[in-house]
C-alpha cells in the first residue's frame, strides 16, 4: 500500500488539463472497513491536502454520526475520490472529475484493501462507476433505493452546501437514509 500510494502522489497523467499543479488527495489503508468515493477535492482541500477538509466534509462526518478523530482514522475510513486532484472552476462549480484517475488506481486500490464492507458513493460520478446497470435514472433515485444497494453499497448525494435545495426537496434523506447510514457505519 506504501509504494501505491507513493506512485498515486507523484501522478502527472492529468496535468495538462488541470490548472495547477497536480496534487493528488486521498487516505487509504489496507485496514480500512469503509470506503468513501467522493467526486474530486475542491479547492479548500487541494490546498490543504486533507480530504474531505472543508464544510462537505463537516456535513458528511455529521451524516456519517462519526468525529474528525475517526473519520481520519485510515485503519477505518479510506477517502477515494474519483478523480484525486482538483479539476478547476467551472462555470457553475467545480468541474467535473478527471476521468484518468478512477480506470488508473481504483482497481489497485480497492486490491489493497481487502476488509472493506461498506462503499459510500457520494454523487453522479461515483454512482455511475460503481452500481453501472443498477444505477437509477438519477441520484436520487439510487438514493431513495439505496436497500437495493445494501448492504455492499450506499449511494449519497454530495453533502455540499449547494444542495440545501434538494434536502428541502427530499426531506426522507434525513429520516429514513441517514438514520440506517449511521446504524450501518456504527456496526462497522
Amino acid at each position: 500500500m506504501n509504494r501505491l500510494l507513493q506512485d498515486i502522489a507523484a501522478c502527472i497523467v492529468c496535468q495538462a488539463h488541470l490548472p495547477h499543479t497536480p496534487r493528488p488527495v486521498l487516505q487509504a489503508s489496507p485496514q480500512a472497513r469503509i470506503l468513501i468515493i467522493g467526486q474530486a477535492p475542491g479547492a479548500k482541500v487541494h490546498q490543504s491536502g486533507i480530504p474531505w477538509q472543508d464544510q462537505s466534509g463537516n456535513e458528511l462526518r455529521r451524516w456519517l454520526g462519526v468525529s474528525s478523530d475517526q473519520f481520519y482514522d485510515s485503519s477505518l475510513f479510506a477517502l477515494v475520490p474519483m478523480g484525486f486532484c482538483y479539476p478547476g472552476k467551472g462555470t457553475s462549480g467545480d468541474l467535473p472529475p478527471r476521468p484518468e484517475c478512477a480506470p488508473l488506481w481504483h482497481e489497485k486500490l480497492l486490491t489493497a484493501m481487502p476488509h472493506i464492507q461498506l462503499t459510500i458513493l457520494i454523487g453522479m460520478y461515483a454512482q455511475n462507476r460503481y452500481l453501472g446497470k443498477e444505477s437509477m435514472a438519477n441520484v436520487t433515485e439510487n438514493v431513495r433505493n439505496f436497500r437495493k444497494y445494501m448492504p455492499r453499497y450506499m449511494p449519497l448525494v454530495h453533502p455540499s452546501p449547494r444542495n440545501k435545495i434538494w434536502h428541502k426537496k427530499n426531506p426522507w434523506f434525513e429520516t429514513e437514509v441517514l438514520p440506517e447510514l449511521r446504524k450501518t457505519v456504527q456496526m462497522l
